[in-house]
């Protein structure tokens, strides 16, 4: 509904004869033109910017979802649509599927929406295209609930109901695995979402969530249960699986170390010098992601061919939060030399960078009623981005040990953090896909690099041989 706009087309060209007239009485009662999705059956309205969650008195929309649903148990329907499916996706994408040799139907899988849940969708898509951590999950024994009645399938209808014996790795683990299977028919996440409305109370509804606060969420609680162990299996025995991740890692948030702070850990140094006495404090703080500010200048750009101006990259960005700021009067510093609060400036570091390194871009900023979106195009690497100059000691560093490259970008289509919608771009075996819900399909590197970035995930590039240099 926004990535193609479709529907969005047709309900701007039905306002079009209300605009070109003056306004009746009889136009004074508002229309609201509604869309509905053929996998999910859930309802939109363009005028509200939300999803439908009632239904007329005559119940309409349950009688046209009735009537979609025969028509996909239909055999023959679903043959045709199957078939029309690998034919769009082969004519789309016919240069990548030559230059690879193969014309084989697309082995990613989609993820159902179950109400408004695209944010935890393009999370999830992301998470499973980073191999080393995906990978970590996927190979963990399978833990059966210890309660019987629990461990079979759940609906999403339900989640009132049920025990406190879940376990969220497990229930991760689960859908990891669903994905990249070559399934045709999309997966629906709900045991999954049934344990994150258990443990997240703040994910619990079908309103539109921000798709970074989730991801923290989602991976402070993956930390946490994996330090306490889950049910019956310890932390010692989950790590034993992969002790390398465990090993030699310093940065440990809430705790020992996780395959969550091996993986996404890295520390900061946070350098504050009062103005008055010259007196520097520094301390050292663990992040699992850097929150980058699109720089003022840049606010107003939105398109990446605004020709006023240079364009914003992701460089800007970085620099804008590592530079030396002075605080203002509302962050001043408590000088222990001076024993008050005194004017200072704040410089950060990065004492350690992570082995994936994740980069949320503020889009969203509070103005004085409501939360406004930055839409600034932003331009960012798909390879080689180099952080060396932005490390505390970057002479310790190797010469490849600073560069990342691109595995997966989550984009949100729309104006307000509580509306919109949430789809990704990931790399999977060198090709890039766009997730989409349920709809998964081949794209192309230049159309990545045109996308209004919102969250960005740079793996480490690993080192090559000394004998490969040769």
């Amino acid at each position: 509904r926004y990535v193609n706009g479709h529907a969005k087309k047709h309900y701007e060209d039905a306002q079009i004869p209300v605009t070109n007239h003056k306004k009746t009485e009889k136009q004074e009662k508002v229309q609201h033109t509604v869309c509905m999705d053929c996998s999910s059956y859930s309802t939109y309205c363009y005028r509200c910017d939300d999803f439908v969650v009632n239904d007329t008195k005559l119940g309409l929309v349950q009688k046209v979802r009735e009537h979609l649903q025969n028509l996909e148990n239909s055999a023959f329907t679903s043959d045709r649509h199957r078939k029309r499916k690998l034919l769009e996706n082969s004519s789309l994408n016919s240069k990548l599927l030559k230059v690879n040799g193969s014309s084989t139907a697309l082995c990613a899988t989609g993820l159902r929406n179950l109400g408004n849940t695209c944010f935890m969708n393009a999370i999830l898509q992301s998470l499973s295209n980073i191999q080393q951590f995906c990978c970590y999950f996927k190979e963990l024994p399978a833990v059966e609930l210890r309660n019987g009645k629990t461990a079979g399938r759940r609906t999403y209808h339900t989640r009132s109901q049920g025990d406190n014996n879940v376990s969220l790795v497990e229930e991760f683990r689960k859908t990891l695995c669903a994905l990249w299977q070559g399934s045709q028919t999309a997966f629906s996440p709900e045991s999954l979402f049934y344990v994150v409305w258990k443990i997240m109370p703040n994910f619990r509804g079908y309103q539109q969530q921000d798709a970074h606060e989730f991801m923290r969420y989602l991976l402070d609680h993956l930390h946490l249960e994996l330090q306490g162990g889950f049910n019956g299996v310890s932390r010692s025995v989950i790590l034993q699986e992969n002790s390398s991740l465990a090993a030699s890692n310093k940065c440990c948030i809430n705790g020992a170390s996780t395959v969550v702070t091996a993986i996404f850990g890295g520390i900061l140094q946070n350098e504050v010098n009062c103005l008055i006495c010259g007196t520097e404090s520094r301390k050292f703080d663990p992040f699992l992601d850097l929150s980058l500010d699109i720089p003022s200048q840049f606010r107003n750009k939105r398109t990446k061919n605004q020709e006023n101006g240079p364009m914003c990259t992701l460089r800007d960005c970085l620099r804008s939060f590592t530079d030396l700021e002075e605080l203002d009067e509302t962050e001043l510093y408590m000088c222990h030399k001076c024993k008050k609060k005194q004017k200072s400036t704040k410089k950060f570091w990065i004492q350690k960078l992570p082995k994936v390194l994740c980069l949320h871009l503020k889009r969203f900023h509070w103005t004085a009623y409501l939360r406004n979106k930055v839409d600034t195009y932003v331009e960012f690497p798909l390879r080689g981005l180099d952080m060396k100059c932005y490390l505390l000691e970057p002479e310790n560093s190797g010469p490849e040990s600073c560069l990342y490259d691109l595995a997966a970008v989550v984009v949100h289509h729309g104006s307000g953090v509580g509306s919109g919608h949430y789809t990704a771009y990931a790399a999977h075996e060198g090709r890039w896909f766009h997730f989409n819900d349920s709809t998964v399909t081949l794209t192309e590197e230049e159309t990545v690099g045109k996308a209004k970035a919102y969250i960005l995930f740079y793996v480490e590039r690993q080192a090559k041989a000394g004998a490969e240099k040769l």
